[in-house]
């Protein structure tokens, strides 16, 4: 039976604690019998999870496969084809005047973990991380969101029959829960989520001197040059940007380019999104839903930022946008004054590359940057003279797919990264050990 939402906090933590205390997490062979569990638990109910994100987020059985939960499935095979080799400790040379001593690091499990996932992927965003919490040797505290009810409900169905209760607990519930959770002693906060909530996750940890993972999201902007296929650059700015309706922290926020580059591409988008959704995709199954009322009503009242290429229309009974693209946006318009999340796509003209670099330079750091570009001198200067999360050059998303490549943002996009041997490093302490003989 799993944990309700009035259990004290404090007991499931010291229960979760004295597992870690016992040693019984740090064995190889336990580890991977945790995360062979995790793998289980998406395998042996992609139907339940699958039906849940369409009732969460009318997300097709097909992109939920593969966006949630085949993308952890993938994670954790990576990680236990690995494992065994990124924890073996690592020697390191000493100073001749400590002649005769060895020294090395190893990675120690952190300890208790608590992870608080987002609606908007609400499998892969709680269960990755709680792969890498697991693969660590932790014990975890796994936070659904309350904005995705049937998929957690799923997960917190599904959790205690697959894991021990001193091991992964599952806790529900909103902002009340959360602050709960948040008053204890953890030894790692990992948070994906807004700006907003992340500072006062930031915050409620600070009191504890408990690192963070804070996975946050901003504008990303989207370069076209000149130079690029437009026509391959819209096939894939529509499908990086209105996968999942727009609700992904790495879509293409908007797209920046000059003001001939921009009225060749409107007519592409447009036919980018019909070969895409159908000339109405209201009614094409590989469409997602906005979440809530209270988000499609932010973004409705964005729709008025530029002028309409495609898309506009709109259901509130049916929580229902149209890939929607914008031209003609000033860089002040409501619809720049915050990160989209939804399926409105901005183009805002400037000059030049330079122009364009400013831009990006101006503001908040953003998780990702896209560049479209055959330029190879253009591709290296943006990657040279902007900070960026991660840099994705001729195909959004992409980045995040490649294990072996951190994810993560900086500045007001997150800090700390995971996915792969990252993961290991975000929930482990790397400690320093030095051997020097009595004799």
């Amino acid at each position: 039976m799993n944990d309700r939402p009035a259990a004290r906090p404090a007991d499931l933590v010291a229960r979760l604690r004295a597992t870690v205390r016992s040693g019984g997490t740090r064995p190889l062979a336990r580890r991977t019998e945790q995360l062979g569990r995790l793998r289980a638990l998406l395998t042996e109910n992609a139907g339940a999870l699958t039906d849940a994100l369409a009732a969460d987020l009318g997300k097709s059985a097909q992109e939920s496969m593969r966006t949630e939960i085949d993308f952890v499935v993938r994670e954790i095979d990576h990680t236990l084809a690995h494992l065994d080799a990124w924890l073996r400790p690592e020697p390191a040379p000493v100073p001749a005047r400590l002649a005769g001593a060895r020294a090395r690091t190893q990675y120690d499990p952190l300890g208790v973990v608590l992870v608080i996932a987002p609606w908007n992927y609400p499998v892969q965003l709680l269960l990755a991380p709680v792969a890498g919490a697991l693969a660590a040797g932790n014990t975890v505290v796994a936070k659904p969101s309350e904005l995705a009810p049937a998929t957690s409900a799923v997960l917190a169905r599904l959790i205690p029959a697959y894991f021990a209760p001193d091991v992964v607990a599952v806790v529900e519930g909103g902002v009340p829960e959360t602050t709960a959770l948040l008053a204890e002693r953890f030894d790692h906060v990992f948070y994906t989520g807004n700006g907003t909530v992340g500072r006062v996750v930031a915050r409620a940890a600070a009191e504890h001197l408990t690192p963070v993972t804070l996975e946050l999201g901003g504008k990303s902007p989207a370069f076209v040059d000149a130079d690029a296929d437009l026509a391959v650059v819209a096939e894939r700015l529509v499908a990086g940007k209105f996968l999942n309706a727009g609700q992904t922290c790495v879509a293409p926020d908007y797209v920046l380019t000059d003001p001939g580059t921009a009225r060749a591409l409107e007519p592409l988008l447009a036919a980018a999104v019909e070969a895409r959704y159908g000339a109405d995709p209201a009614v094409s199954p590989a469409y997602s839903r906005i979440v809530d009322e209270r988000h499609f009503d932010r973004l409705t009242a964005l729709l008025g930022s530029g002028r309409t290429v495609v898309g506009g229309a709109h259901d509130r009974a049916g929580r229902y946008i149209a890939p929607t693209v914008l031209a003609d946006v000033a860089p002040d318009s409501p619809v720049m004054r915050e990160e989209i999340f939804g399926p409105i796509l901005p183009i805002v003209e400037v000059p030049d590359l330079d122009a364009a670099i400013d831009f990006v330079n101006d503001r908040d750091k953003p998780l990702a940057l896209y560049v479209f570009s055959g330029s190879a001198e253009t591709r290296d200067r943006v990657a040279a003279e902007t900070s960026s999360g991660g840099l994705g050059l001729g195909l959004p998303l992409a980045h995040l797919t490649v294990s072996d490549l951190p994810f993560g943002g900086v500045g007001e996009s997150g800090t700390g990264s995971y996915h792969g041997r990252y993961s290991i490093e975000a929930f482990s302490h790397r400690k320093a050990v030095l051997e020097v003989p009595l004799g």
